[in-house]
């Protein structure tokens, strides 16, 4: 059976992807920071398929557990999602440097490592794929999000570059970009102003995590084999 890791399971968008790769069969390694309650629900539906794990991605200690516990249940990771984001919704004027390298961090810094952690074995075995989630936000830049748009732009780059160095392994690295979606990120938005992202919205309506999750699966089948080094919108036009 194969086994995903996927960061930021807690989440809106990671539980929905946790549920499409648990639905079709794979062991689920899914990563949470302070909502337990939600990873719970999981391993309660989900027994002996999904093992939730505590992990700060701030933490390189906790990075590294996370590693150590996978190589030791699991032998190998065959997909890796990096769904674990933070958002700042500031001007850049007010951002502190240390929010700025939170954001990194965050989003930024555990990918690379997880990435790093999780490629020599697939290398050995030529086998893997790797999901990195970017936003419309890391194409097209958005207003008061200048560091979250910076370092969801950081992680394109990343995934194309990543995806020529291990195209030759038989990995696939692709990298999502969600648009609008209807989740606990956007809840600062009032009434006027989603109504505003949605006209903007050429679908003319939000995106569901179910969207993302969908397109987040079907990369790591064997019927995306010939797609890698990929940025692709789930996003309802919004990026247009």
């Amino acid at each position: 059976m194969k086994t995903a890791l996927i960061t930021g399971a807690s989440g809106a968008i990671g539980t929905e992807i946790s549920e499409k790769f648990l639905a079709n069969g794979f062991f689920v390694v899914g990563t949470y920071n302070t909502n337990a309650a939600a990873v719970k629900s999981l391993e309660q539906k989900y027994k002996d398929m999904f093992f939730p794990f505590r992990a700060d991605l701030n933490s390189p200690s906790d990075i590294a557990a996370l590693c150590s516990f996978c190589e030791k249940n699991f032998g190998h990771i065959d997909a890796l999602i990096l769904n674990a984001g933070k958002d700042l919704y500031k001007l850049l004027t007010d951002t502190e440097e240390s929010e700025w390298d939170e954001i990194f961090s965050v989003n930024v810094k555990s990918a690379f490592m997880l990435a790093k952690a999780c490629l020599p074995e697939m290398i050995r075995r030529k086998n893997g794929k790797i999901v990195f989630m970017s936003s419309v936000w890391g194409k097209v830049g958005a207003s008061m999000e200048t560091a979250y748009s910076a370092s969801k732009a950081a992680l394109i780059g990343l995934a194309r570059a990543l995806a020529k160095e291990v195209s030759p392994s038989n990995i696939n690295v692709n990298c999502v970009c969600p648009g609008v979606i209807n989740s606990k990120m956007n809840a600062r938005f009032n009434m006027g102003e989603m109504r505003e992202l949605i006209d903007k919205t050429p679908i003319k309506r939000l995106g569901t995590p179910a969207d993302v999750a969908e397109l987040c699966y079907f990369l790591c089948t064997d019927s995306a084999a010939f797609i890698t080094g990929q940025t692709i919108s789930v996003d309802g036009g919004f990026g247009l």
